[in-house]
């Protein structure tokens, strides 16, 4: 987790030239997922906070990311914005919030690097609140048998010098960490690499 948080503080303030080439894409697919978000709301790997300007009035939104640096940048988009959010460094996968914090929780291409994606996952589900909504949007393993290898095969350069699995299996890790498939929505945004997932967060212990 070092590596990756030295990783994010060293290309933070380059991130989003970096992305500039596939930005149309992503801002369209942002407000897609985002206009779902309602009342207080996490939004875990805030990054540089290219998600703000897309959240709807009435979001009372908190983010947390584990680079200093990319928080410096979201914190300036944020001041530009009419969603104020409240900014912390922090991990996902050790959530400094209590139990059924947020009424939403948003992720987009986060989980590409989260070392333990179990562990973050059920992170999110515990802060998230009975009958919540999780939305999350990244890229993940193609079900496609060619492509799913070629993926496969090209991870370990990926993780190497980008700190990023391309091959993440993000449903079936959902339904390690606990969430039942009736809860769990799946759309595809760009073939079937990069997906909107939404979930109903039902905790069938309360």
């Amino acid at each position: 987790m070092n590596r990756t948080k030295k990783r994010y503080n060293r290309i933070s303030g380059v991130y989003d030239c970096l992305q500039w080439p596939v930005e149309t894409l992503f801002s369209k697919w942002r407000k897609k997922l985002l206009k779902e978000a309602s009342g207080e709301t996490l939004e875990v790997g805030i990054g540089t906070g290219k998600n703000i300007p897309y959240y709807p009035e009435g979001v009372v939104l908190t983010g947390i990311d584990l680079s200093e640096n990319m928080i410096n940048k979201a914190h300036k988009r944020s001041n530009k914005s009419s969603i104020p959010a409240h900014l912390r460094v922090m991990d996902a996968q050790h959530l400094q919030f209590g139990d059924n914090s947020f009424d939403t929780v948003v992720t987009s291409f986060v989980f590409c690097t989260v070392p333990d994606p179990v562990q973050g996952l059920q992170e999110i589900m515990r802060v998230c609140r009975n009958d919540g909504k999780i939305l999350m949007m990244e890229h993940v393993r193609s079900d496609h048998k060619v492509m799913g290898r070629i993926m496969d095969v090209l991870n370990p350069v990926s993780r190497s010098i980008l700190g990023d699995n391309m091959n993440r299996r993000m449903y079936l890790n959902m339904l390690e960490a606990g969430f039942k498939e009736e809860n769990i929505e799946v759309e595809n945004f760009w073939f079937d690499i990069v997906r909107h997932f939404r979930i109903r967060n039902i905790k069938h212990d309360i």
